[in-house]
């Protein structure tokens, strides 16, 4: 397995992955407005993607980051908005990979922390991050507000 930062020239790789994640959370498939999306958050250096490919350099996951910053520590952050792994690839250690290497990408950065946020019933997410040294936040509610 080989873990790296995905660019343009692997859309055609993170579309499938990426509009199997969001059918996850319960929305149509919608490869052409994956593509879009992921194109623009790409060329507008938006986000950072980490894809993970096997030796036959078949997708098997991916995560992507999106700069924040924090007030109180003044400070850049990362929000670990998005991993998935292909359900036939899972238990094979590409989540892990794939966390690992958006920890090692924000150290880089020098950022202060990674945030995640996760589904209350989606205990299999919750404890690949609990194993890989994620805390879970007890100080603090998360709001939102829809806006569309």
């Amino acid at each position: 397995m080989h873990i790296h930062q995905a660019t343009i020239v692997n859309l055609d790789q993170l579309v499938p992955l990426f509009d199997a994640y969001r059918q996850f959370y319960a929305q149509p498939s919608d490869l052409s407005g994956a593509r879009a999306f992921l194109s623009e958050r790409l060329k507008r250096a938006q986000s950072t993607i980490f894809l993970a490919l096997d030796e036959a350099g078949a997708a098997l996951g991916f995560t992507q980051l999106y700069p924040s910053f924090t007030s109180t520590r003044m400070q850049r952050i990362f929000i670990l908005n998005d991993l998935y792994v292909a359900p036939e690839r899972r238990k094979l250690g590409v989540g892990k990979a794939l966390l690992a290497a958006a920890a090692d990408f924000a150290r880089t950065e020098g950022a202060a922390r990674l945030t995640l946020s996760t589904a209350i019933d989606n205990l299999t997410a919750q404890n690949i991050y609990e194993a890989n040294g994620w805390v879970r936040e007890t100080a603090f509610y998360s709001y939102n507000l829809a806006l569309s």
